[in-house]
C-alpha cells in the first residue's frame, strides 16, 4: 500500500475560464503529485453561477472524480435531473429533507487503495438558514463508519464558522477545505488530531474580476444599490488547489500544500484591465 493517499483539492471553478484550465493542467498536477483522488467545487462552472451536464462531462474527462456545491448548484434548473440521479456531483448535506441530491458519498479509490468518503456542507452564517452543518455532519459520520479517508468541503461564507467547524471535526475527518469565498487564505495547516484545514482554497478562474464577476458590473452592484447582470470575466486566470497528503494507515492528514498558477505577483505584470471603472460623479 502507498504510505500516502493523495488528495487534490479545487474550489470555487467559475465560468468557463476556469474549466478550461483545469482541463489544461489537472492531469500534469495529478502526475506530479501522484494524486489518488481530485476534488473540485463545481457550483459556479457553468457561466459563473450554476452547472451544466456538458462541463460535469469536461470536469470528469479532465480528472475530477468528485464535483462538490453549494449554494448556486441549483442555478442552472436544467442540471436540477442530473443532481437528482448523478452521486458523483454533490449539494451540502444540510439542506432540508426531501432535497434533491445528495449531500456525500463514499468512493473507491484506485488500485484497492480503498475507500474514500466526501461530504459537501454549507455554512448558516450570512447565508441561507438551512440544517445545523455541524449536526449534519455527525449524522453523515455515523453512516460513514469504518471509511478511514474523509474529506469535507465545508462552503461558507465566515471565515469562523469554518474553522469551527474543522476543531469540531479535528481527529474525526483528514480534512476540512473552506470554498465559497473565492479568496485563498495562506492559513493551511494540521489541527492537534490529525485533520487538515484551510479556511478557504481560493478561486479557479478570472481574476480579473471582482470574485470572478465583470468589474463594472459588480461595482455598479454596489454603487446604486440595483441588480445588474452577472456577467462572468474572463482573463488573468489562476488555478488555485490544495494538495492534501493523508497516512495511508491511519486516515489523518501529514501534509498540506497550496498550488497557485500563475502566481499571483508575476501575472499582474503587464495585465490589460478588464474594463475601465469611471470614478463616481
Amino acid at each position: 500500500m502507498s504510505k500516502t493517499i493523495n488528495i487534490f483539492f479545487l474550489a470555487d471553478v467559475v465560468g468557463q475560464p476556469g474549466v478550461e484550465i483545469v482541463t489544461r493542467l489537472l492531469k500534469g498536477y495529478i502526475q506530479k503529485y501522484d494524486i489518488h483522488f481530485a476534488i473540485c467545487n463545481g457550483e459556479n462552472a457553468y457561466n459563473g453561477k450554476g452547472m451544466s451536464l456538458e462541463i460535469m462531462h469536461q470536469l470528469r474527462t479532465a480528472g475530477i472524480d468528485v464535483i462538490s456545491g453549494g449554494n448556486h448548484i441549483w442555478d442552472n434548473f436544467k442540471f436540477h435531473e442530473v443532481l437528482r440521479n448523478e452521486t458523483n456531483v454533490l449539494r451540502p448535506a444540510n439542506y432540508p429533507k426531501g432535497t434533491y441530491g445528495t449531500g456525500f458519498g463514499t468512493y473507491n479509490l484506485p488500485n484497492g487503495l480503498g475507500k474514500i468518503g466526501v461530504i459537501n456542507l454549507q455554512g448558516r452564517t450570512f447565508m441561507y438558514t438551512i440544517d445545523c452543518p455541524f449536526r449534519t455532519a455527525d449524522w453523515v459520520l455515523e453512516k460513514m463508519k469504518g471509511v478511514k479517508y474523509i474529506i469535507v468541503d465545508m462552503h461558507a461564507e465566515a471565515t469562523a464558522e469554518k474553522a469551527a467547524l474543522a476543531w469540531y471535526l479535528d481527529g474525526r475527518v483528514s480534512a476540512v477545505m473552506g470554498s465559497h469565498s473565492h479568496v485563498p487564505s495562506s492559513d493551511e495547516r494540521i489541527l492537534p488530531k490529525g485533520t487538515g484545514f484551510c479556511t478557504d482554497v481560493g478561486m479557479t478562474g478570472p481574476y480579473d474580476s471582482v470574485i470572478g464577476m465583470v468589474t463594472k458590473s459588480a461595482i455598479d452592484r454596489f454603487i446604486y444599490q440595483t441588480p445588474h447582470k452577472y456577467e462572468c470575466a474572463k482573463n488573468d486566470v489562476h488555478l488555485c488547489a490544495m494538495v492534501i497528503r493523508l497516512d495511508a494507515e491511519t486516515g489523518k492528514c501529514v501534509h498540506l500544500e497550496r498550488v497557485i498558477f500563475p502566481e499571483f505577483v508575476k501575472s499582474t505584470l503587464g495585465r490589460t484591465p478588464e474594463a475601465k471603472v469611471e470614478p463616481i460623479s
